[in-house]
């Protein structure tokens, strides 16, 4: 998963505002009791973030993969 692709996951899934939020303010333990934007500027892969975010909020697994990517041009 991509930088991009994460952020678009995150505004699908949470919405843009409180997508934002919750990379700045939700403590993730999972990561360490990091936030999620701290802990990828302190170099964690992308994918940990976005999997160990999708356990705190409750995400099902049926929207937590493949997520983020733009649709495919025809």
């Amino acid at each position: 998963m991509r930088l991009s692709e994460f952020r678009n996951a995150v505004a699908d899934e949470f919405g843009p505002a409180y997508g934002r939020v919750l990379l700045q303010d939700l403590v993730l333990t999972d990561l360490g009791s990091r936030t999620a934007e701290v802990a990828l500027a302190e170099g964690v892969r992308v994918n940990e973030v976005w999997m160990a975010l999708c356990r705190a909020t409750d995400v099902p697994e049926s929207r937590r993969h493949g997520v983020g990517r733009p649709e495919p041009r025809h």
